[in-house]
Protein backbone atom coordinates (compact mmCIF):
# COMPACT_ATOMS: atom_id res chain seq x y z
CA UNK A 1 0.00 0.00 0.00
CA UNK A 2 1.39 3.70 -0.95
CA UNK A 3 1.26 6.48 1.33
CA UNK A 4 1.00 9.60 -0.50
CA UNK A 5 2.77 12.60 1.81
CA UNK A 6 2.06 16.00 0.34
CA UNK A 7 5.27 17.82 -0.40
CA UNK A 8 6.89 20.66 1.31
CA UNK A 9 7.47 24.22 -0.37
CA UNK A 10 10.93 24.47 -0.86
CA UNK A 11 12.18 27.93 -0.07
CA UNK A 12 12.78 30.43 -3.05
CA UNK A 13 14.11 33.63 -2.82
CA UNK A 14 13.87 37.20 -5.90
CA UNK A 15 16.45 37.23 -7.90
CA UNK A 16 17.49 40.61 -9.66
CA UNK A 17 15.29 40.31 -12.27
CA UNK A 18 12.43 40.35 -10.04
CA UNK A 19 11.51 36.36 -10.77
CA UNK A 20 11.33 33.69 -7.89
CA UNK A 21 13.74 30.83 -7.53
CA UNK A 22 14.28 28.08 -5.43
CA UNK A 23 17.21 29.06 -2.65
CA UNK A 24 19.29 25.90 -3.79
CA UNK A 25 20.19 27.32 -7.32
CA UNK A 26 21.30 30.49 -5.30
CA UNK A 27 23.60 28.81 -3.15
CA UNK A 28 24.69 26.60 -6.30
CA UNK A 29 25.89 29.50 -8.11
CA UNK A 30 27.82 30.93 -4.65
CA UNK A 31 29.55 27.41 -4.16
CA UNK A 32 29.94 25.88 -7.76
CA UNK A 33 28.50 22.58 -9.12
CA UNK A 34 28.30 19.81 -6.51
CA UNK A 35 28.46 21.55 -3.61
CA UNK A 36 26.29 21.09 -0.54
CA UNK A 37 22.81 23.17 -0.35
CA UNK A 38 22.92 25.57 2.50
CA UNK A 39 20.44 24.08 3.91
CA UNK A 40 20.51 20.25 3.27
CA UNK A 41 20.78 18.16 0.05
CA UNK A 42 17.62 18.57 -2.00
CA UNK A 43 14.78 15.66 -0.88
CA UNK A 44 13.86 13.36 -3.47
CA UNK A 45 10.71 14.76 -5.26
CA UNK A 46 7.55 12.85 -3.94
CA UNK A 47 5.14 11.27 -6.30
CA UNK A 48 1.93 12.74 -7.01
CA UNK A 49 -1.32 10.30 -6.11
CA UNK A 50 -2.71 8.90 -9.41
CA UNK A 51 -6.46 10.77 -9.68
CA UNK A 52 -8.70 7.87 -9.81
CA UNK A 53 -10.47 7.98 -13.37
CA UNK A 54 -14.06 7.69 -14.00
CA UNK A 55 -15.55 7.83 -17.08
CA UNK A 56 -19.40 8.63 -17.86
CA UNK A 57 -20.53 5.20 -18.59
CA UNK A 58 -18.87 4.42 -14.83
CA UNK A 59 -21.13 6.86 -13.01
CA UNK A 60 -24.04 6.39 -14.90
CA UNK A 61 -23.92 2.28 -13.85
CA UNK A 62 -22.91 3.38 -9.82
CA UNK A 63 -26.09 5.44 -10.40
CA UNK A 64 -28.20 3.22 -11.52
CA UNK A 65 -27.40 0.66 -9.25
CA UNK A 66 -28.23 3.43 -6.79
CA UNK A 67 -31.60 3.94 -7.74
CA UNK A 68 -32.43 0.02 -8.06
CA UNK A 69 -31.25 -0.37 -4.40
CA UNK A 70 -33.63 2.34 -3.30
CA UNK A 71 -36.29 1.09 -5.49
CA UNK A 72 -35.86 -2.56 -4.31
CA UNK A 73 -36.02 -1.00 -0.63
CA UNK A 74 -39.22 1.79 -0.81
CA UNK A 75 -41.04 -1.38 -2.72
CA UNK A 76 -40.55 -3.63 0.74
CA UNK A 77 -43.80 -2.67 3.36
CA UNK A 78 -42.46 0.19 6.33
CA UNK A 79 -41.47 -2.21 9.28
CA UNK A 80 -43.64 -1.92 12.27
CA UNK A 81 -42.42 -2.31 15.23
CA UNK A 82 -44.94 -2.75 18.11
CA UNK A 83 -44.28 -1.37 21.87
CA UNK A 84 -45.10 -2.14 25.33
CA UNK A 85 -45.04 1.34 27.66
CA UNK A 86 -44.22 0.90 31.40
CA UNK A 87 -45.76 3.74 32.83
CA UNK A 88 -45.21 4.00 36.95
CA UNK A 89 -42.53 5.52 39.75
CA UNK A 90 -39.54 4.36 41.26
CA UNK A 91 -39.98 0.86 40.92
CA UNK A 92 -40.88 1.04 37.00
CA UNK A 93 -37.84 3.40 36.68
CA UNK A 94 -35.35 1.41 38.03
CA UNK A 95 -36.78 -2.01 36.31
CA UNK A 96 -33.95 -1.35 33.20
CA UNK A 97 -31.54 -2.17 36.13
CA UNK A 98 -29.34 -5.29 35.55
CA UNK A 99 -31.68 -8.12 36.21
CA UNK A 100 -34.23 -5.31 36.61
CA UNK A 101 -38.21 -7.13 35.63
CA UNK A 102 -38.69 -4.87 33.04
CA UNK A 103 -35.05 -5.76 31.48
CA UNK A 104 -36.02 -9.09 31.85
CA UNK A 105 -39.72 -8.11 29.66
CA UNK A 106 -37.37 -6.64 27.45
CA UNK A 107 -35.19 -9.54 26.61
CA UNK A 108 -37.78 -12.02 26.57
CA UNK A 109 -40.04 -10.16 23.80
CA UNK A 110 -37.01 -9.23 21.62
CA UNK A 111 -37.53 -9.00 17.72
CA UNK A 112 -41.48 -9.13 18.77
CA UNK A 113 -41.69 -5.35 20.23
CA UNK A 114 -39.88 -2.75 22.39
CA UNK A 115 -40.05 -2.57 26.00
CA UNK A 116 -40.76 1.71 26.93
CA UNK A 117 -39.60 2.68 30.15
CA UNK A 118 -41.90 5.74 31.30
CA UNK A 119 -40.85 5.33 35.16
CA UNK A 120 -40.69 8.62 37.43
CA UNK A 121 -38.84 8.74 40.90
CA UNK A 122 -40.84 9.96 43.29
CA UNK A 123 -44.20 10.36 41.25
CA UNK A 124 -47.94 10.08 42.25
CA UNK A 125 -51.14 9.49 40.39
CA UNK A 126 -51.70 13.17 40.90
CA UNK A 127 -48.30 14.13 38.56
CA UNK A 128 -48.76 10.77 36.39
CA UNK A 129 -52.23 11.73 35.33
CA UNK A 130 -51.05 15.47 34.47
CA UNK A 131 -48.05 13.91 32.11
CA UNK A 132 -49.83 10.87 30.60
CA UNK A 133 -51.41 12.89 27.39
CA UNK A 134 -47.51 13.81 26.96
CA UNK A 135 -46.28 10.14 26.62
CA UNK A 136 -49.22 9.30 24.45
CA UNK A 137 -51.51 10.73 21.90
CA UNK A 138 -54.02 9.52 19.68
CA UNK A 139 -52.93 8.09 16.64
CA UNK A 140 -53.07 5.03 13.97
CA UNK A 141 -54.08 1.66 15.36
CA UNK A 142 -50.47 0.83 14.39
CA UNK A 143 -48.18 3.34 16.88
CA UNK A 144 -50.93 2.62 19.90
CA UNK A 145 -48.64 0.60 22.51
CA UNK A 146 -49.98 -3.15 22.37
CA UNK A 147 -50.00 -3.60 26.10
CA UNK A 148 -49.65 -0.71 29.23
CA UNK A 149 -48.91 -0.99 32.35
CA UNK A 150 -49.84 1.55 35.24
CA UNK A 151 -47.94 0.85 38.44
CA UNK A 152 -48.43 3.73 41.03
CA UNK A 153 -48.88 3.75 44.73
CA UNK A 154 -46.13 3.27 46.67
CA UNK A 155 -45.97 7.62 46.77
CA UNK A 156 -49.33 7.89 46.79
CA UNK A 157 -49.47 6.08 50.19
CA UNK A 158 -47.06 7.89 52.17
CA UNK A 159 -48.31 9.66 55.39
CA UNK A 160 -50.08 13.10 55.19
CA UNK A 161 -48.35 14.28 58.46
CA UNK A 162 -44.54 12.49 57.63
CA UNK A 163 -44.97 13.32 53.76
CA UNK A 164 -47.30 15.48 52.52
CA UNK A 165 -45.64 16.37 49.25
CA UNK A 166 -45.73 12.58 47.96
CA UNK A 167 -49.27 11.63 49.38
CA UNK A 168 -52.74 11.61 47.50
CA UNK A 169 -55.57 10.76 49.56
CA UNK A 170 -57.06 7.13 48.81
CA UNK A 171 -60.39 8.65 47.19
CA UNK A 172 -58.29 10.69 44.68
CA UNK A 173 -55.97 7.69 43.89
CA UNK A 174 -58.66 5.55 42.74
CA UNK A 175 -60.35 8.69 41.20
CA UNK A 176 -56.78 9.19 39.18
CA UNK A 177 -56.39 5.89 38.53
CA UNK A 178 -59.65 5.71 36.47
CA UNK A 179 -58.98 8.90 34.62
CA UNK A 180 -55.83 7.64 33.41
CA UNK A 181 -57.76 4.23 32.03
CA UNK A 182 -60.37 6.09 30.50
CA UNK A 183 -58.33 8.34 29.27
CA UNK A 184 -55.83 5.53 26.86
CA UNK A 185 -59.43 3.89 26.12
CA UNK A 186 -60.18 7.65 24.65
CA UNK A 187 -57.02 7.03 22.35
CA UNK A 188 -57.75 4.19 21.36
CA UNK A 189 -56.21 1.87 24.07
CA UNK A 190 -58.75 -0.58 25.33
CA UNK A 191 -59.03 -2.05 28.55
CA UNK A 192 -57.80 -5.37 27.85
CA UNK A 193 -54.53 -3.97 26.61
CA UNK A 194 -54.05 -2.26 30.33
CA UNK A 195 -52.43 -4.01 33.37
CA UNK A 196 -53.01 -2.23 36.71
CA UNK A 197 -50.15 -2.90 39.27
CA UNK A 198 -50.65 -2.30 42.93
CA UNK A 199 -47.88 -1.12 45.29
CA UNK A 200 -45.64 -3.51 46.77
CA UNK A 201 -45.77 -4.55 50.33
CA UNK A 202 -44.07 -2.38 53.19
CA UNK A 203 -41.33 -3.49 55.28
CA UNK A 204 -41.26 -0.94 57.86
CA UNK A 205 -38.57 -2.12 59.81
CA UNK A 206 -36.28 -1.82 56.89
CA UNK A 207 -37.63 1.19 55.35
CA UNK A 208 -37.50 2.88 59.04
CA UNK A 209 -34.12 2.84 58.85
CA UNK A 210 -33.89 4.76 55.34
CA UNK A 211 -35.70 7.61 57.06
CA UNK A 212 -33.75 7.99 59.88
CA UNK A 213 -31.11 7.98 57.54
CA UNK A 214 -32.51 11.01 55.86
CA UNK A 215 -33.43 12.16 58.50
CA UNK A 216 -37.14 11.93 58.99
CA UNK A 217 -39.30 9.20 60.46
CA UNK A 218 -41.12 6.37 59.15
CA UNK A 219 -43.40 8.03 56.82
CA UNK A 220 -44.85 4.70 55.14
CA UNK A 221 -46.64 1.94 56.82
CA UNK A 222 -47.61 -1.85 54.98
CA UNK A 223 -51.60 -1.80 56.42
CA UNK A 224 -51.32 1.71 54.45
CA UNK A 225 -50.10 0.60 51.58
CA UNK A 226 -52.76 -2.37 51.64
CA UNK A 227 -55.59 -0.18 51.77
CA UNK A 228 -53.89 1.33 48.20
CA UNK A 229 -53.64 -1.84 46.86
CA UNK A 230 -57.30 -2.93 47.59
CA UNK A 231 -58.24 0.55 45.81
CA UNK A 232 -56.36 -0.59 42.75
CA UNK A 233 -57.78 -4.13 42.69
CA UNK A 234 -61.23 -2.20 42.67
CA UNK A 235 -60.31 0.35 39.77
CA UNK A 236 -59.27 -2.52 37.58
CA UNK A 237 -62.67 -4.69 38.06
CA UNK A 238 -64.67 -1.83 37.48
CA UNK A 239 -63.20 -0.28 34.24
CA UNK A 240 -62.59 -3.87 33.24
CA UNK A 241 -58.63 -4.43 32.89
CA UNK A 242 -56.15 -6.70 34.36
CA UNK A 243 -54.43 -6.16 37.23
CA UNK A 244 -51.56 -7.29 39.22
CA UNK A 245 -52.06 -7.95 43.09
CA UNK A 246 -48.76 -7.03 44.07
CA UNK A 247 -49.14 -6.41 47.58
CA UNK A 248 -51.45 -9.94 48.26
CA UNK A 249 -48.91 -12.13 46.16
CA UNK A 250 -45.78 -11.15 47.99
CA UNK A 251 -47.18 -11.88 51.49
CA UNK A 252 -49.39 -14.81 50.17
CA UNK A 253 -49.82 -17.32 52.94
CA UNK A 254 -47.47 -14.73 55.71
CA UNK A 255 -44.37 -15.54 53.84
CA UNK A 256 -41.56 -13.33 54.85
CA UNK A 257 -41.43 -10.80 52.26
CA UNK A 258 -38.59 -8.90 53.24
CA UNK A 259 -36.10 -10.24 50.59
CA UNK A 260 -38.24 -9.10 47.66
CA UNK A 261 -37.72 -5.74 48.73
CA UNK A 262 -33.92 -3.76 48.52
CA UNK A 263 -34.42 -1.36 51.30
CA UNK A 264 -37.98 -1.97 52.56
CA UNK A 265 -39.53 -0.27 49.44
CA UNK A 266 -38.05 -0.69 46.49
CA UNK A 267 -37.59 -4.58 45.07
CA UNK A 268 -34.61 -6.48 45.04
CA UNK A 269 -32.98 -8.72 42.46
CA UNK A 270 -35.28 -11.46 43.79
CA UNK A 271 -38.54 -9.02 43.68
CA UNK A 272 -37.84 -8.06 40.39
CA UNK A 273 -37.97 -11.77 38.94
CA UNK A 274 -40.90 -12.36 41.37
CA UNK A 275 -42.85 -9.58 39.71
CA UNK A 276 -41.40 -10.43 36.05
CA UNK A 277 -43.03 -14.33 37.07
CA UNK A 278 -45.84 -13.17 37.82
CA UNK A 279 -46.10 -9.75 35.33
CA UNK A 280 -45.70 -12.35 32.67
CA UNK A 281 -48.75 -14.73 31.94
CA UNK A 282 -50.95 -10.91 32.15
CA UNK A 283 -48.55 -9.79 29.18
CA UNK A 284 -48.12 -12.88 27.34
CA UNK A 285 -51.94 -12.51 26.66
CA UNK A 286 -51.73 -9.17 25.29
CA UNK A 287 -47.92 -10.13 22.84
CA UNK A 288 -48.57 -13.76 22.04
CA UNK A 289 -49.64 -13.46 18.34
CA UNK A 290 -47.09 -10.87 17.87
CA UNK A 291 -44.55 -12.64 15.29
CA UNK A 292 -41.06 -12.67 14.95
CA UNK A 293 -39.64 -9.37 13.53
CA UNK A 294 -37.31 -10.63 10.05
CA UNK A 295 -36.38 -13.95 9.34
CA UNK A 296 -33.53 -16.32 11.18
CA UNK A 297 -30.31 -15.50 9.54
CA UNK A 298 -30.09 -18.67 8.43
CA UNK A 299 -33.64 -18.41 6.52
CA UNK A 300 -32.00 -15.73 4.66
CA UNK A 301 -31.84 -16.13 1.00
CA UNK A 302 -28.28 -16.40 0.36
CA UNK A 303 -28.87 -15.02 -3.53
CA UNK A 304 -30.52 -12.30 -3.69
CA UNK A 305 -31.15 -11.69 0.31
CA UNK A 306 -33.99 -8.90 -0.94
CA UNK A 307 -36.39 -11.41 -1.30
CA UNK A 308 -36.30 -12.30 2.60
CA UNK A 309 -35.62 -9.30 4.17
CA UNK A 310 -38.11 -6.29 2.56
CA UNK A 311 -41.01 -9.10 2.71
CA UNK A 312 -43.62 -7.59 5.23
CA UNK A 313 -40.69 -8.43 7.83
CA UNK A 314 -43.19 -10.97 9.63
CA UNK A 315 -41.92 -14.49 10.70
Amino acid sequence: MECWVSRPREPCFTDSRGQKRPLEAAGAQSRGPGARPAHGWPRPRLATPPQASTSGADRLFRARATMALCERAVSGSSLMWPRVLLFGDSITQFSFQQGGWGALLADRLVRKCDVLNRGFSGYNTRWAKIILPRLIRKGSGTDNPVAVTIFFGANDCSLKDENPKQHVPLEEYRANLTDMVQYLRSVDIPGERIILITPPPLCEAAWEKECVLKGCKLNRLNSVAGEYANACVTVAKDCGTDVLDLWTLMQKDKQDFSSYLSDGLHLSPMGNEFLFLNLWPLLDKKVSSLPWLLPYWKDVEEAKPELSLLGDGDH
